[in-house]
């Protein structure tokens, strides 16, 4: 049994492995392994960890679609949102979605991922499946990556599921989670983040 622990570091880990392609179409499986492939030389190239950190997440800007996942995570309090508030939450969530990794890759190098099927689910998006190949370290993981391909041009990550869980889904759940012990006040979880990102900025 993997702990929830253990799978949030892994989706820090996984959500830096993305990059965009500078073809005019590419098929999804291809575009999650030949960006694995760049992110893992990232990862492993003589760098400082700002450095490292730096590069990842501008190929996570380019690659992943945060504000898409950020309003999926509001669940049905995104409908209550004024326009400030909108404004104000995408910044906040992108800045949180690209500073949970930031702490923890300074030791993680060469991760190998192998990317073996994907499936159509509909016009909009492909499932690919993958593994993160087991070390002595740590066991072998199932990876499924949604990837939105309405666009074929600019396919997008909507979500990880990770051994059957959704990443994207835990974390509408945990911010609902804090709106809802807070008497449905969507400010308490705006000061979450800020409170959140304010630990890792000093």
């Amino acid at each position: 049994m993997i702990s929830k622990k253990y799978l949030i570091f892994i989706s820090f880990i996984i959500f830096t492995l993305t990059n965009i392609s500078n073809s005019n179409s590419i098929e999804p499986d291809i575009f999650v392994q030949s960006t694995v492939n760049r992110a893992s030389q990232v990862l492993s190239d003589n760098l400082t960890k700002d450095q490292k950190i730096e590069k990842l997440k501008s190929i996570a800007e380019e690659t992943v679609d945060i504000e898409g996942i950020g309003m999926y995570t509001l669940g049905a309090y995104r409908k209550t949102l004024s326009e400030d508030q909108k404004r104000e939450y995408k910044i906040l969530f992108k800045q949180y979605f690209l500073k949970t990794f930031s702490s923890r890759l300074a030791e993680y190098s060469n991760p190998e991922i192998q990317v073996n099927s994907k499936e159509k689910l509909n016009k909009n998006y492909t499932m690919v499946s993958s593994i993160l190949v087991a070390t002595e370290q740590r066991p072998q993981i199932k990876i499924d990556w949604r990837i939105y391909t309405k666009n074929s041009d600019d396919p997008k990550i909507r979500d990880l599921i990770i051994e059957g869980l959704s990443l994207a889904r835990t974390q509408k759940e945990e911010f609902s989670s804090i709106i809802q012990s807070n008497d449905e006040d969507i400010e308490a979880l705006f000061a979450n983040l800020k409170k959140f990102l304010q630990y890792f900025f000093f």
